[in-house]
């Protein structure tokens, strides 16, 4: 019952969350680029205000597709805070985001099949990695269930080094952030407007944004287990990294999607496979 309450609560909780880190995002980014940015509640300002126009959409499947892709992340924040099983949260994230190609597929518009295909290129990359960090924290703790891992009582960065430098990359991945950042971006350079999104308006486009902040807390959650024994050092680790993600947004230019699946997925494989040997031996 406490588990299934946390679920509910971080279900309430993580969209708050969320839009308050893509707001601060908005501000350091801005500050690094010498501007003073938008206010840190900018991102709930620009929801409300897309959640307050009128829906037009192009067809059924496509709104279908973003109810979809929100219940994908809400469910999977829900689980990771339950404390289920990596496992079926695993699944359930991937059908969600299977679930926003399948909406920009929907649509004959040449940005968003790019985005789409874009989209799908980053799904086949990433997720290889997500399931190569889940079956270390598997191997290292004797379970995949997150209440399990998050009870260690060791540090986990200590015996996954190589797999979180492979998480951090497949999260660079999953949160569109340059270098990866082609399927869809918020950068004004993007050379195929909004990619994935480009057909998404009004309150639908306002279900992604919120999925994206579930997604953002999911991952953060994520990066969490492997420091779970003192919440001064988990707080300093997610700090740390989602500081590199925004410094990495900030000094990469965006490279292809062949580059990413010729070195991105393959030094990902590598430094996984570095990684579970050496706990098997150990």
């Amino acid at each position: 019952m406490t588990s299934i309450l946390l679920g509910i609560l971080a279900l309430i909780l993580a969209p708050l969350a969320g839009g308050l880190i893509a707001g601060l995002d908005r501000r350091v980014t801005a500050r690094v680029q010498s501007r003073f940015g938008p206010p840190i509640l900018q991102p709930f300002y620009d929801v409300a205000k897309l959640f307050g126009k009128e829906p037009r959409m192009g067809n059924v499947w496509q709104i279908f597709c973003a109810y979809i892709y929100l219940l994908g992340a809400a469910v999977s924040v829900f689980l990771f805070f339950a404390g289920a099983d990596l496992l079926l949260l695993f699944f359930v994230q991937a059908i969600g985001a299977v679930f926003l190609v399948f909406g920009a597929l929907a649509r004959p518009s040449p940005y968003s099949q790019i985005g789409a295909q874009r989209e799908l290129m980053q799904i086949l990359t990433y997720e290889p990695l997500l399931i190569l960090v889940f079956v270390g924290l598997a191997k290292a703790t004797g379970s995949f269930k997150v209440a399990a891992i998050w009870s260690h009582p060791e540090p986990l960065l200590l015996q996954l080094p190589l797999l979180y430098l492979v998480l951090t990359t497949a999260l660079t991945i999953k949160l569109r952030k340059s270098p990866f950042d082609f399927s869809t971006s918020h950068h004004g350079h993007q050379e195929i407007v909004k990619g994935v999104l480009t057909e998404y308006s009004g309150p639908y486009l306002g279900l992604i944004e919120l999925a994206h902040w579930y997604e953002v807390v999911l991952v953060l959650g994520i990066c969490a287990l492997f420091w779970s024994t003192s919440l001064v050092g988990l707080l300093v680790l997610l700090a740390v990294t989602y500081a590199a993600e925004i410094f990495v947004d900030n000094t990469m230019a965006r490279l292809t999607w062949r580059w990413m699946l010729g070195s991105a997925l393959l030094a990902g494989l590598a430094l996984s496979f570095l990684n579970l040997v050496w706990l098997y031996l150990a």
